[in-house]
């Protein structure tokens, strides 16, 4: 019996651990390559590593967290990173949250994270991303958390994000986005949350509910256009009056020189 237990320890010490996924490694690798690392943060993010990110649970790259073998969790936060987001980062399948928040990444949001379809929590805020809000993203239907703000966003909110069921927590401000805020971000109904002035504050161009209504930066047309009126009317008036004023005196002086020459000559 005891013979047999310890055949069983034995076999199972040898059987293998879960083999790494390739596309984990494609998506490390890739990943790798768009960012640059000037603070060497990232020393063990090297390409034999990439080869077994996980070993079950655990990884020894900084930021990435496993479960049961796989990527589902990089959180690369303030850590003076600059370079561009691989648009290869959708080979990690099975990750659920990405937070680069707090660096210094330019580029645009690559429309692929839409394969991303375990996604549940993005954060790239506090970067300088530019380009517009991919509305492909919407694919990612577990999204509960976006927050993109203090960026260098541009375009309109795709109104699609506010189709997302589990959106909870949303945050565009401070970036450079214009045109209306969706409805169904800002008012939405039934057990949904809405999203307040402070998830869209900061962007110069963009108006709606929930925020307060748009400043008119000086005349509006019709009143520049009613000044040039009334201007030109009181111009004119001024000028017929003047005109009535200079006749009118005119007239009197003729009169008046008139009745000096038909007045009679007196006898002497």
């Amino acid at each position: 019996m005891d013979m047999l237990i310890i055949l069983f320890l034995l076999t199972s010490a040898a059987l293998p651990l879960a083999s790494p996924d390739p596309n984990d490694e494609a998506c490390l690798t890739h990943v790798s390559q768009t960012l640059k690392d000037p603070l060497k943060n990232l020393q063990n993010w090297t390409k034999p590593n990439f080869a077994n990110p996980c070993n079950g649970f655990t990884s020894y790259l900084p930021g990435v967290t496993c479960n049961n073998g796989r990527i589902y969790k990089l959180s690369l936060t303030n850590l003076s990173l600059q370079g561009s987001i691989s648009p290869f980062l959708s080979n990690c399948t099975n990750l659920q949250s990405l937070d680069l928040s707090s660096n210094s990444i330019s580029g645009p949001i690559p429309q692929e994270l839409q394969y991303l379809l375990n996604l549940a929590v993005l954060n790239l805020s506090s970067n300088r991303l530019e380009g517009v809000i991919p509305p492909q993203i919407t694919l990612c239907a577990y999204l509960n958390v976006i927050d993109l703000h203090d960026n260098l966003l541009t375009g309109q909110i795709p109104q699609q994000l506010g189709f997302l069921s589990r959106l909870s927590a949303f945050d565009v401000s401070y970036n450079k986005l214009s045109g209306p805020i969706p409805a169904s971000l800002g008012n939405r109904s039934g057990n949904r949350p809405s999203f307040n002035v402070t998830s869209f504050e900061g962007n110069k161009d963009l108006y709606g509910y929930p925020l307060p209504p748009m400043k008119s930066e000086g005349l509006s047309v019709l009143a520049i256009v009613g000044i040039g009126l009334g201007s030109g009317l009181a111009s004119l008036v001024l000028s017929f009056t003047g005109v009535c004023i200079w006749l009118k005196i005119r007239d009197e002086k003729m009169a008046a020189e008139e009745g000096k020459m038909s007045h009679p000559t007196p006898d002497y």
